[in-house]
């Protein structure tokens, strides 16, 4: 008897669900480190300053596990000094086991899900998230778009995606066609308005 083992979701979880670091609010110069695996949370902290008295202090560093940092108002409370609301309500989320799995997914695996969508759709997701950002503006996916609409990419093509670009190519010569004159309407009003007597 053959058995189909399905992919657990979880095992698109690396070991660090989140990480980042940065210096913290004036007028302090410290910088921290903040860390979340999949069992605990990691708060570091090297102590910045030309004061005699603190130098030479050791780093220092808090772990605890997910459900502990729940009831930890304290340190809730400087997470949000350092990194802001919207980190401490992801790492909230994050410990209450919300993970946002269509962000861990392969790069190959995204590119193919927004071989399906349009151009507008991927530009409002390239505006949810860095990961997102960077992946809607690559030159894979521009790619993949202009070769949608043309049936097969030439060399000369290939020479003048190096110098411009994959996505300046679909604007400038395939985006137009499947719009129209009309591709930018606010820009098209204006220049009627300004040939108008």
């Amino acid at each position: 008897m053959v058995t189909i083992q399905r992919p657990n979701m979880a095992s698109l979880l690396g070991e660090i669900l989140f990480e980042i670091a940065g210096q913290g609010p004036p007028p302090t110069k410290d910088f921290y480190q903040f860390c979340i695996t999949q069992k605990e949370l990691i708060w570091r902290w090297w102590k910045i300053s030309v004061r005699t008295e603190f130098r030479g202090t050791a780093p220092g560093e808090i772990k605890m596990f997910h459900h502990d940092f729940l009831n930890d108002s304290k340190l809730q409370e400087q997470l949000t000094v350092v990194f802001g609301t919207r980190i401490l309500e992801y790492t909230l989320a994050l410990c209450q086991g919300h993970f946002d799995y269509l962000e861990r997914l392969p790069d190959r695996l995204l590119l193919k899900i927004l071989s399906y969508m349009s151009i507008q759709e991927i530009g409002c997701l390239s505006q949810t998230s860095n990961k997102f950002k960077k992946i809607c503006n690559s030159e894979e996916i521009w790619k993949q778009t202009v070769m949608a609409h043309c049936d097969m990419i030439t060399e000369d093509m290939e020479m003048l995606a190096k110098a411009m670009g994959w996505k300046n190519i679909f604007f400038k010569f395939y985006y137009k066609q499947d719009h129209g004159n009309m591709a930018c309407p606010a820009k098209e009003e204006e220049k009627a308005n300004t040939e108008s007597p």
